[in-house]
């Protein structure tokens, strides 16, 4: 008969139990100064002060976003507009420029429209789909260099610059609207067009008031 000797238990290694309290208070104090940094550290981000010098090395270094080319040119050609007088002109002209993918539906109604008021007003025609057949002698050598536009992107944008270069290239253009292709006035009036001519700042609230009985 063989005796199997007595299994022996090892004992449990005790737990540093200091490790693990040390570690903890150690979080709970990065977590609170995440949460709650220091009011005259926050500070350093904002403006240079005393305060600031012994931990400027520490703090990350805010720079400037270096601009593109067309931001600066943008810029420039802003700020040399803004600065220029407002320009005077002895035959002030409203500029329409009519945003459609071809043929303009309504040419008739606006050679009807715009009837009686000769060399007051110009017209352009960004067509962007196909070439336009029209049927008024009005629009007639109105198209411009025109691209594909698409509803609602950024190609929409692009067209209605390219409206507006066209328009400014005549000094004489004072007032610009931008119009679809379905879009019609029914009474060209001259009370509309004194409007026009003789306030310099006329609000898109002011306009629908002046126009609410006048288009389709």
């Amino acid at each position: 008969m063989t005796v199997m000797p007595p299994v022996r238990h090892r004992p449990a290694a005790k737990r540093p139990m200091w490790i693990i309290v040390l570690l903890c208070l150690v979080c709970v104090v990065l977590i609170g100064a995440y949460v709650y940094p220091p009011r005259h550290y926050s500070q350093c981000y904002l403006s240079a002060s005393s305060v600031c010098t012994p931990f400027k090395d520490w703090l990350p270094s805010i720079g400037r976003r270096e601009k593109t080319d067309d931001e600066i040119i943008s810029a420039a050609v802003i700020r040399d507009i803004l600065g220029m007088p407002m320009s005077t002109s002895k035959n002030p002209k409203i500029a329409f420029m009519f945003l459609t993918p071809g043929s303009l539906p309504f040419e008739k109604l606006w050679e009807k429209f715009l009837q009686g008021h000769e060399g007051r007003y110009s017209i352009y025609v960004h067509a962007s789909r196909q070439k336009p057949v029209h049927t008024s002698s009005l629009f007639v050598g109105r198209d411009i260099h025109s691209d594909a536009v698409v509803w609602g992107k950024i190609s929409m944008i692009d067209a209605e610059k390219r409206l507006l270069a066209n328009a400014l290239e005549d000094a004489d253009n004072q007032f610009f609207v931008l119009l679809s292709d379905r879009f019609e006035f029914l009474v060209m009036n001259d009370f509309l067009l004194e409007r026009f001519f003789h306030h310099t700042e006329i609000s898109i609230y002011s306009l629908s008031q002046l126009c609410s009985a006048s288009f389709i």
